[in-house]
């Protein structure tokens, strides 16, 4: 595969990416809001691209990419990677422009502050902040909700028993409490740190509580000022960010990974955490052995990956997460499946990067053998649906209208999981008045197939609506009173219905791409990713183009008649001398009155020239 079919395939997800050369080595990583996106940003006109760029596009060989939640973390993890590749084509980020934390310091009557250095003395460190306004804004909070003191004396007893310390300005304007002169005591002073790591941690439910009751006690007795000073210190809590699991103090000298399963094939991601950061991600594809169970494939992918990154482990590994245990326990390590907290969530961000992966690798064979991604998207669609045959004819619906008026529909067809377009078919609704969907949905349907059976046609296997619970009603009602369907009591079966075999009728609604099956309440969701999902959102976005096309078409039409038409003395006959002539309105008011009247004479040409 090639490069740039490497990159068509990229995920749209935020993530970060990697450029190696020729040799494997990593010569450029990058951050991404949407991965495939930003990557083709590099591989556009030369012209457009700075030199060093250029530089680097020349040196790319392949490109790798790590998929995660959000694009803080995109920050947090380039952060990583760069300093332990330490790229030829970065800037890189040194330790003094690391992202900043919050720390508790380790002593009598703590104090609290900003740093960028993370040092393991016992001290609690909350973050680290991507937006290092965001952490100044924290401390601003802290700050103005607690008194601290924020210089460095050594407060033991007997130091502030002896009375050596003298009150500083920030006691005498009400900034801190004053331990230093035994103003107030260590408990007391330590219930206000236990307050501040509740909101560091997010647990703040309590305060804003507390500050809405405030701002409202202060709004009613007018005091508007400090109304406004509780609704800001409200907004900062809700909007505080919280901890990202790219980068997690708790989580240290751990190994992760993750594998999901796709028709004969295992599809692996492993994230190496060290010292609370993702160091190292990679990704490998198996083809299973006949019945080999998914215990037994883990360990081989666990295996696999330890020989593979056998010379870059300097360090140890202290805990091993994985989705289900191996059945080889040999690893020497604590191996354990996480059930909850920031584990969990890292073992859940492992198995995204895998399916991204496996869907990458599926995409990959697509691009090599069309043929082969078709009849898996149409595998998955039958089994997604539990459906009887494999649905190799489908036919999607789609009305257009503005307003209620020129009200059209179209039909279009896929066969073996492609466009046929000569099956198109565009309708003009006739019996429906108006701007009715349901009423067109059923009229439309009915003529379809009415059709197909007097012609004695090729019925579908699917019949896929665009459109909510209400339209595939009304088209499950047209289809049934046809009798093509056998489940619906008081319509017997058509004559030839076991010729046309059993149609399967659903809708998808744009909103969530929720799939709709009749008389089942529940909408069935399809993984965003799935082939199945992607061939139903094709069929409905080829239908919705081609309506529209035509609705378009057919407005612009209507317009055109409807502006020759007002004009006094013209008919039918005349306007389609004018239009067949001029070939569109916009040709007619320009051309002068002798052109116009070599078509319709002296005498209609000056009504028209007047009427335009």
């Amino acid at each position: 595969m090639t490069l740039k079919e490497k990159i068509s395939i990229l995920p749209l997800e935020p993530g970060v990416y990697r450029f190696l050369d020729a040799s494997g080595t990593v010569i450029y990583i990058g951050k991404a809001k949407s991965l495939r996106k930003r990557v083709q940003q590099y591989f556009v006109k030369e012209e457009n691209l700075t030199a060093k760029t250029r530089v680097l596009v020349s040196k790319i060989a392949d490109v790798q990419h790590t998929v995660v939640e959000s694009e803080q973390d995109a920050l947090l993890l380039e952060n990583n990677l760069i300093k332990q590749y330490q790229p030829k084509y970065n800037i890189l980020l040194k330790d003094g422009k690391s992202y900043p934390w919050i720390c508790i310091k380790n002593e009598p009557f703590p104090r609290v502050f900003l740093t960028r250095r993370f040092v393991r003395d016992g001290s609690q460190y909350f973050g680290p902040y991507s937006s290092v306004q965001h952490a100044h804004n924290l401390m601003e909070l802290i700050n103005s909700l607690f008194k601290l003191r924020n210089c460095k004396l050594a407060l033991n007893p007997q130091a502030i028993g002896s009375g050596k310390f003298k009150p500083c300005l920030n006691i005498h304007i009400k900034k801190c409490f004053g331990p230093c002169v035994g103003e107030i005591s260590e408990q007391e002073y330590n219930a206000q740190i236990q307050g501040i790591r509740d909101i560091l941690r997010g647990n703040t439910g309590e305060l804003i509580r507390e500050y809405r009751k405030k701002m409202q006690e202060m709004a009613a007795a007018l005091e508007f000022e400090k109304a406004q000073e509780y609704k800001e210190k409200i907004d900062l809590l809700q909007n505080h960010y919280s901890k990202s699991l790219i980068v997690h103090p708790s989580i240290t000298n751990t190994d992760v990974f993750s594998i999901v399963f796709e028709k004969g094939n295992a599809f692996g991601n492993f994230f190496k955490l060290s010292g609370g950061c993702i160091i190292q991600a990679l990704n490998l594809h198996f083809k299973l052995n006949i019945e080999e169970e998914k215990e037994a494939v883990l360990t081989r992918f666990m295996q696999e990956i330890y020989n593979i990154i056998q010379k870059d482990r300097n360090t140890p590994v202290e805990e091993i997460l994985v989705p289900f245990l191996p059945d080889n326990l040999s690893f020497g390590k604590f191996i354990h499946t996480p059930l909850k907290g920031d584990k969990l969530n890292l073992l859940e961000l492992c198995t995204k990067n895998a399916k991204a992966f496996m869907f990458q690798q599926m995409k990959q064979e697509e691009i090599k053998d069309p043929e082969e991604g078709k009849n898996r998207a149409l595998l998955a669609l039958k089994e997604a649906l539990q459906m009887e045959r494999l649905p190799m004819h489908i036919e999607c619906f789609d009305n257009s209208n503005t307003q209620g008026t020129n009200p059209v529909a179209a039909c279009v067809v896929f066969r073996n999981g492609k466009p046929s377009k000569r099956d198109y078919r565009h309708f003009n609704i006739k019996t429906v008045v108006g701007a009715n969907d349901y009423a067109s949905m059923y009229e439309v349907v009915h003529r379809r197939y009415s059709r197909i059976i007097e012609e004695g046609g090729e019925m579908p296997q699917l019949i896929l609506i665009d459109g909510g619970r209400g339209q595939l009603h009304f088209a499950y009602d047209a289809l049934s009173n046809l009798g093509l369907l056998s489940d619906r009591p008081g319509n017997p079966p058509h004559p030839n219905f076991q010729k046309y075999g059993h149609i399967e009728v659903i809708s998808i609604a744009e909103r969530l791409e929720e799939i709709m099956i009749p008389d089942d309440p529940t909408p069935l969701f399809l993984d965003k990713n799935s082939p199945a999902l992607k061939l139903l959102m094709h069929l409905r976005d080829e239908a919705h183009r081609f309506g529209i096309t035509h609705h378009r078409e057919k407005r612009t039409k209507n317009q055109i008649t409807s502006t020759l038409l007002q004009i006094k003395g013209v008919g039918e006959a005349t306007q389609q001398k004018l239009l067949q002539h001029f070939k569109s309105v916009k040709r007619l008011r320009a051309a002068t009155l002798e052109e116009i009247e070599a078509v319709v004479g002296n005498s209609m040409a000056r009504k028209v020239k007047e009427g335009l």
